[in-house]
């Protein structure tokens, strides 16, 4: 019998497996090979978004009840491709040793359950479910985890040509605005009269900075907001990302310039441009990474669909 022996850490666990009860008491949903998917296996994924449906369409019981109906076919097709998976496993003739699936239980009670046998023995107890039913859980999702490991991310290959070439073909993807590197002192207006009035502060650190003083110093000395450590720096910044009244004069300024003062009804504002830099595409060294990882997950996709699609073709699947 061929070994099949991988650990795979809690944390990269795909998803949850439910395993199929011996005696079906509710509706069947599907039959794959040997295994039923019933109404409940299928509510029990639901209910892991059903509440946040609830709560986001409360006043929209039609767009709710289609989102249930949605949800519900792709946690059947999920049940359907884990059971695919499982009997994938099972006759292939491979085997994984219980001492993984003891790992992984001491892996779990130290991640969830704060180290606590007892707590989760409780917490089990809670929601109706036996040890012996959480470790087949436990042992059905470290198979998922492993076979789709050995299927699918061993084969995932991106290689530099067709990265370049995705960037290439994608350039208008990565552009970005005008952008300045700007630091600006915020001043708050208050009616508190104990406080120092904002526009009479602002001018005197204008002064202050017509005379020389360093904006960088003003900024510590003055920034009234949460940002004060970072002495007024708000890096680079897009155009678009600016209130309109701001972004005019900030995109006016040649580095090394500051503005007035900027007096809006809630705000003054004193803005220093450091440098400025034109509308660009990003270079492909700045997005490489960005752009491995898409092509990874369209990878990914890719190759898990034409292997569900294999198991398929030789598995008995009814749907009810």
């Amino acid at each position: 019998m061929k070994k099949f022996c991988v650990i795979v850490a809690a944390s990269a666990l795909v998803g949850s497996v439910w395993p199929v009860r011996a005696e079906v008491i509710n509706g069947i949903m599907a039959i794959v090979n040997d295994a039923v998917i019933t109404l409940d296996d299928v509510e029990l994924l639901n209910a892991q978004t059903s509440q946040m449906l609830q709560r986001q369409f409360r006043d929209q019981p039609e767009m709710f009840e289609q989102k249930m109906r949605q949800i519900t076919r792709e946690n059947l097709d999920k049940l359907m491709e884990q059971q695919l998976i499982l009997h994938e496993f099972k006759t292939a003739g491979y085997n994984l040793p219980e001492s993984v699936i003891d790992d992984e239980v001491q892996d779990q009670i130290r991640q969830k359950y704060y180290g606590d046998r007892v707590t989760m023995a409780k917490t089990l107890q809670a929601d109706g479910i036996t040890f012996e039913q959480f470790r087949v859980r436990l042992r059905e999702q470290v198979i998922v985890a492993a076979m789709r490991q050995k299927n699918i991310s061993s084969e995932l290959i991106i290689s530099p040509h067709k990265v370049e070439a995705y960037y290439l073909a994608h350039r208008d993807d990565f552009k970005v605005e005008d952008s300045v590197k700007l630091r600006m002192i915020v001043l708050n207006k208050s009616s508190d009269t104990n406080t120092p009035q904002a526009d009479k502060l602002a001018g005197e650190i204008l002064t202050k900075l017509n005379e020389g003083t360093s904006f960088v110093e003003l900024a510590k000395e003055y920034w009234q907001s949460s940002a004060r450590n970072r002495e007024g720096d708000w890096g680079w910044v897009e155009k678009s990302v600016l209130r309109k009244e701001l972004a005019d004069i900030a995109f006016s300024l040649k580095p090394g310039e500051h503005s007035g003062v900027i007096d809006t009804p809630e705000t003054c504002y004193l803005m220093l441009v450091e440098d400025a830099r034109p509308a660009h595409a990003k270079s492909l060294g700045e997005v490489r990474e960005i752009i491995e990882k898409n092509l990874l997950l369209e990878e990914h996709d890719r190759l898990e669909k034409e292997w569900v699609a294999r198991l398929k073709k030789k598995s008995f699947i009814k749907y009810y």
